[in-house]
């Protein structure tokens, strides 16, 4: 089942909207005319992102969710489909970087912590997702996950991020399996030193290193990933991508330590 091609106003929820990649993201969607659904922990950031000029965008509708609450991500996408209708794209954006760790130095709190937000909101947000885009009419979507490098190469010290991500992965490529009936789409971005509070405080003193030594590493602008963001979420659901890699040139990914 396909459908006759929708004609509306495309509609998107991004998870983590109320900084870094994911507020770039957001306001680089609104800016190319989508309806979006920003969510996130706090509102102060997300009514923040949804200021244009000062203004609220009137196309953003902003919903407090904690994405390891299921019952919670159940309310944030009855809410979008409420508002706008049907949901066009997901971007599982929604991370934390977690401790400072190895194997032997992580804590069950720290692994569970970063577990929850990185990989089973995720899942969550998804699952919500795929229910939805695949019971619409006409049905079909994009989910696009925000991996990180790291699901290729790990940093020093980044053992639960690192895990979390390598899963993620795994997540995508079952999306884009299972979807396939449903016209559902599936894209791991795994990103690199975009420029965002994170990254500064990560390569602020120079980043850690494989050899133990600390250098500066070149960071981009997150408006660049943002416009990667935008085309895909363009692309028809015709084109499939099931992985994109994006850093800043130069920095020591390819050949990292």
């Amino acid at each position: 089942m396909t459908g006759a091609p929708f004609t509306g106003t495309p509609s998107a929820i991004v998870t983590g909207a109320g900084s870094g990649i994911g507020r770039a993201i957001t306001r680089a969607l609104l800016a190319a005319g989508f309806g979006v659904t920003l969510a996130g922990r706090r509102s102060a950031p997300l009514q923040e992102t949804a200021a244009i000029d000062g203004i609220r965008h009137p196309d953003a509708l902003i919903i407090e969710t904690d994405i390891t609450d299921q019952s919670q991500v159940e309310r944030l996408f009855a809410r979008h489909v409420e508002r706008f209708g049907r949901l066009d794209v997901l971007v599982n954006n929604a991370g934390v970087f977690g401790p400072n760790a190895d194997v032997g130095d992580l804590t069950i709190a720290e692994w569970e912590s970063t577990l929850a937000v990185n990989l089973t909101g995720a899942v969550l947000c998804a699952g919500a997702a795929f229910r939805q885009m695949s019971t619409q009419s006409p049905v079909g979507g994009r989910i696009i996950n925000n991996g990180s490098i790291s699901a290729q190469t790990p940093r020093p010290r980044s053992v639960a991020y690192t895990t979390t991500k390598h899963a993620v992965a795994g997540l995508t490529k079952s999306i884009e399996l299972d979807g396939r009936a449903h016209r559902i789409t599936a894209t791991q971005l795994d990103i690199g030193n975009a420029r965002t509070e994170l990254i500064d405080r990560l390569v602020s003193d120079g980043a850690l290193q494989a050899d133990g030594s600390r250098r500066p590493e070149p960071t981009m602008d997150a408006g660049h990933v943002a416009d990667l963001i935008v085309q895909l979420a363009r692309t028809p659901l015709e084109v499939s991508v099931p992985q994109l890699t994006v850093t800043a040139a130069g920095m020591p990914f390819i050949g990292r330590g």
